[in-house]
């Protein structure tokens, strides 16, 4: 199992680059940087490639409707050149309150338009002329849709892959199963590894019995809040207001993506709970009745005993990425969790290395 970190949308990029430097020292795999409409996440990791040498850099995420495809494309390539065949392309849909709401385009076949980008990145990255007759995207534009000048072109530089990981941030059924076809890696959100199966099971066979042979095992990719020792219970409370706002306020009612999640994880009379306070702006209290069990099912907090078991369970989900966002905002502390997170996972026979 590979360790690595996830970083949010702090302001203090710098700050939080100077962890990720520590972090590649105690052998840290890979580190994701998230964007919704926060601070773009291509120029945080364009700094990260500058000042680290092994560790892997990936987006998480980067959302489709935002860039055009062959500019995904582009900027992946980019990339992973910086940083010498270091990045993984993490993407997503995002939602219609950030598409529609901040980039002020329509959130229109998530599912669909996932499909041909995938497809045309990696045109692209093979230094083909990008030729595209899709649903959603045309390819040159036609005499109908632009001037008729287009003509196929291909990237001029040479990219340092000609396929560059993808990896497909989705919860839903559908989408968890386009990333089990087409995608090397899946990031789920809030995964909880004792109802992984009952949630995502079949929707990951049905994709994996589609998937191209030439494809790598699938990457599972699971962000989880970490706090190790004794007295990291009393941390639980620090990962609550991010579980309270996307149960809460990350789209409409009767349309959120992460409220029926945590319905599915047996946690609804809790999640509507959740949505009625914060959709009144009543934003502490919807934090405050975040159940500390939803918590720990979906992190790694408590005595490092206990995490080992936890560990073991998520390793048994199929997890094969462990990205950890350490509940503390002490420098030292954050990598040693890393350290101690790592260690926990050679510790285990039941994990693959």
């Amino acid at each position: 199992m590979r360790i690595g970190v996830q970083l949010g949308y702090s302001a203090n990029f710098k700050d939080a680059a100077r962890r990720v430097v520590e972090v590649e020292k105690v052998g840290g795999d890979i580190v994701f940087i998230a964007e919704a409409y926060s601070f773009d996440a291509v120029s945080q990791l364009g700094y990260l490639a500058a000042r680290t040498e092994s560790i892997e850099l990936g987006t998480g995420v980067l959302p489709i409707f935002s860039r055009t495809p062959s500019l995904l494309a582009m900027t992946a390539a980019g990339l992973d050149y910086v940083s010498d065949g270091r990045f993984r392309l993490g993407i997503g849909t995002s939602g219609p309150q950030v598409v529609e709401g901040f980039h002020g385009v329509p959130f229109d076949s998530p599912l669909g338009r996932t499909r041909e980008v995938v497809e045309i990145c990696r045109q692209v990255w093979r230094r083909e002329r990008v030729q595209h007759n899709g649903k959603r995207y045309q390819i040159p534009l036609s005499t109908e849709s632009g001037t008729g000048l287009g003509k196929p072109l291909k990237i001029i530089n040479h990219p340092v892959r000609e396929q560059i990981p993808i990896t497909i941030a989705a919860i839903g059924p559908q989408n968890v199963q386009l990333a089990a076809e087409i995608a090397e890696g899946w990031m789920p959100v809030f995964f909880n590894p004792e109802m992984a199966d009952s949630v995502w099971g079949e929707s990951l066979g049905a994709g994996s019995a589609k998937r191209d042979a030439g494809l790598p095992s699938l990457d599972v990719v699971v962000g989880v809040p970490l706090a190790i020792g004794d007295s990291a219970d009393e941390r639980l409370h620090k990962a609550k207001p991010q579980l309270a706002l996307y149960i809460g306020g990350m789209g409409a009612r009767g349309r959120n993506f992460y409220h029926d999640l945590a319905t599915r994880y047996g946690y609804g009379e809790a999640a509507n709970r959740i949505q009625d306070l914060y959709l009144a702006g009543r934003r502490g209290e919807a934090v405050a009745a975040v159940p500390d069990d939803l918590v720990r099912c979906v992190s790694l907090i408590g005595p490092r005993s206990y995490l080992g078991e936890r560990v073991a369970a998520f390793a048994e989900a199929g997890v094969t990425t462990l990205l950890a966002n350490p509940v503390t905002d002490d420098d030292s502390e954050y990598v040693r969790f890393v350290a101690e997170l790592t260690a926990l996972c050679n510790d285990l026979p039941s994990v693959p290395a």
